[in-house]
């Protein structure tokens, strides 16, 4: 990776929230930590790819990228759920093209060779007179898989995975928000918005109350801003607010609304009856994709229907405000008048949280580094006569 700037033991050091300054302007805006966070982060940590009840047979599949890798989840002969990367073994080739479906076999769009379910390669065509090949050293290559509540997630990183399980990271979340179980509900929708700023940008955002009133005014109908609560815990925080009585869009009872954020990119918005799912994921130092699945408790009634519809119309409306305002940032940011700033401890010890984290997570990468040796001398190319 290229040389980081502001990577320096001053901006790493950890100080209280009442004192502390934001990550500085460039990690939001310099090339290179676009890189550096695809592999810090994004590859090291248990990326959402979609929901269990999509997988419902052996051969059903979903095509997802996780830190720009692709990756396809399917179930095998076995009713297991089982992750590869979807890439053949032979030259490159894509397995699966289409975002979802169902195959007996996996068959490289490329070539043709074919992989049972479980990743070994069954079928190599037109390889009779290559020599010292053996079809057991060329099966798909695995990925670390876990499932939560129905969620389906997996991560690149063997090590991290084994290290740090995801019932770990999520470890409270359903014993919080029970009696609801996110495996009971159905999958409706994905939506995705493609935003030009940098994707801490958007977390930034999601990590705070304190833009509502001006931002999001149709939104502080929905929630009682005055009872906003901001909660953090060891890989995830919790922003929860009660419903206002007067609203019946979502008040259906319980009256609560949980708005949880899963380092270093999920966001599961809970509310009765509906679960938000978003990740994250980075395309340029400055565009981000975010992408919404929408779970309900019911999809098939009329009335089901036509409150799933004003969900989703009011859910773009707060999405169009939170993309014009990120963007306006990623502008600040990349300006001269900008470089840190500082946090209201009130309002923003989410993002807080989240700067906290992202901090360990390039503290420890960075002790891992081996000690830079100094360049080659530089040697011109010998010429022949």
């Amino acid at each position: 990776m290229d040389a980081l700037p502001d990577l320096t033991d001053e901006v790493l050091r950890i100080a209280p929230l009442a004192r502390a300054e934001t990550i500085p302007s460039s990690w939001y805006t310099h090339p290179a930590y676009h890189e550096a966070d695809r592999r810090v982060l994004f590859e090291r940590c248990w990326q959402y790819v979609g929901h269990r009840s999509r997988l419902d047979g052996p051969g059903a599949y979903l095509r997802a990228e996780v830190a720009g890798h692709p990756v396809v989840v399917v179930r095998d002969a076995d009713d297991r759920l089982r992750a590869f990367y979807n890439v053949c073994r032979h030259r490159g080739g894509p397995l699966v093209t289409q975002d979802c479906g169902r195959a007996r076999v996996l068959q490289c769009q490329y070539h043709g060779w074919t992989y049972r379910l479980d990743g070994a390669l069954r079928g190599v065509p037109r390889f009779d007179r290559t020599e010292l090949f053996d079809r057991k050293d060329h099966g798909l290559v695995s990925i670390p898989l876990a499932t939560w509540q129905g969620l389906v997630f997996v991560n690149l990183d063997e090590a991290a995975a084994e290290r740090t399980p995801l019932e770990t990271v999520l470890d409270g979340i359903a014993e919080r928000i029970a009696p609801l179980r996110l495996d009971d509900l159905h999958f409706h929708r994905r939506v995705v918005y493609d935003v030009a700023c940098n994707w801490k940008v958007y977390v930034d955002n999601y990590l705070e109350g304190y833009h509502l009133p001006l931002v999001h005014p149709e939104l502080c109908n929905v929630l009682d801003v005055r009872a906003y609560v901001t909660e953090t815990f060891p890989f995830y925080s919790l922003q929860h607010s009660p419903l206002r009585e007067d609203d019946t869009r979502y008040n259906t009872g319980d009256g609560q609304a949980f708005y949880y954020f899963v380092f270093p990119n999920i966001m599961l918005n809970i509310l009765p009856g509906r679960l938000q799912m978003n990740a994250v994921e980075p395309l340029a130092p400055d565009r981000t994709r975010v992408i919404f699945d929408y779970y309900y408790d019911d999809v098939a009634t009329p009335e089901a229907r036509r409150r799933i519809e004003a969900d989703q119309a009011f859910s773009d409306r707060v999405q169009q405000e939170d993309i014009a305002i990120c963007e306006h940032v990623q502008r600040g940011l990349a300006s001269r008048a900008y470089d840190r700033g500082r946090f209201s401890v009130e309002c923003e010890a989410g993002v807080y949280h989240f700067q906290t984290l992202l901090k360990a997570h390039y503290r420890t990468w960075r002790a891992a580094q081996p000690a830079a040796e100094p360049p080659a001398p530089f040697e011109p190319p010998s010429s022949h006569a």
